[in-house]
């Protein structure tokens, strides 16, 4: 049944490859708890058939069991959650069980945290950073890749994805290829159009159309970007925990903070909703509260 949802997810929904990966995880997860197989003796891509007898109160265990494990905080029980909803709302809407065991199960409260998002100075200093690489074009493509994260707030899928036509170096524009084959155009800033035209002239001939190259002349993927990114960011030595994501929050809450308005940073970041981006106000608002208390010299006064 993972597999069938898998598929779903891709060819009909037009999920990614990585959200639908991640459904399989989590339902693997699910199946070996049904079936109490250890996790050591866990293999990917077992079959549980478990899974199609499920009850509802199975789900509200397996909640239980994710919430009072400390690992687990309430965002990712709310992530496993969701997958097993979805695998039983398809097992019902294609007839192959006449109920849906997840669907009154609740997750857990999640206290809703103010996006984390790293100040001007700690960026430039992740941006300085040039680790050193098997070859000058693997060094100045993994300076390239952290210039396009600052400059245009793309996911690390996103990158992964680009290709050799999707860069437009007169205009200084990416097409980017975004979550559910959502498509949209990104400007970037001419620090970062350096930092391509740079790679470009070290980039290794290969017949892939892939922007950026590993090992072999093939694609990078996600992981590869992720792994970059973290190498970078050790030795930024930086006080506060970041990953790519934390890049595209900072790209968002610099613009906002400097004058962009709210339905340019959507467009930008490729939100289907106003009320997405809209996290990003009370970031701002914070900013604001400190630069006013900052500014204003009446508290200062002598009374």
């Amino acid at each position: 049944m993972i597999v069938e949802l898998v598929n779903y997810l891709l060819f009909e929904r037009g999920r990614s490859r990585l959200t639908a990966d991640a459904y399989a995880r989590d339902l693997q997860e699910f199946g070996a708890y049904l079936a109490k197989v250890p996790p050591k003796e866990r293999v990917v891509g077992r079959k549980y058939p478990q899974l199609r007898k499920a009850t509802t109160k199975d789900v509200r265990n397996y909640v239980k069991l994710l919430t009072e494990k400390r690992e687990y905080d309430g965002r990712t029980v709310l992530r496993k959650l969701s997958s097993v909803k979805a695998l039983y709302k398809f097992m019902k809407l294609n007839d192959l069980r006449p109920d849906d065991p997840a669907s009154i199960v609740p997750g857990p409260k999640t206290i809703k945290k103010l996006i984390r998002h790293l100040a001007v100075s700690e960026v430039s200093a992740l941006l300085k950073v040039r680790i050193a690489g098997d070859s000058q074009s693997q060094r100045f493509r993994n300076g390239a890749i952290m210039e396009l994260f600052y400059a245009t707030g793309m996911r690390r899928a996103e990158i992964a994805s680009m290709n050799l036509q999707d860069v437009n170096l007169e205009s200084n524009f990416v097409h980017v290829h975004g979550k559910g084959k959502k498509e949209r155009s990104v400007p970037f800033n001419r620090t970062a159009a350096i930092a391509l035209r740079m790679y470009l002239g070290v980039r290794p001939k290969s017949r892939s159309e892939a922007f950026f190259l590993g090992r072999g002349g093939k694609r990078l993927t996600p992981q590869h970007v992720w792994r970059i990114f973290r190498e970078i960011y050790k030795v930024a030595k930086l006080d506060h925990h970041a990953s790519p994501h934390t890049l595209r929050h900072s790209f968002a809450t610099h613009l906002l903070e400097h004058g962009a308005d709210l339905e340019t940073i959507r467009e930008l970041l490729g939100h289907e909703s106003l009320a997405t981006t809209g996290m990003y106000l009370k970031v701002a608002e914070t900013h604001k509260r400190a630069v006013y208390d900052k500014a204003h010299p009446r508290d200062k006064m002598d009374r």
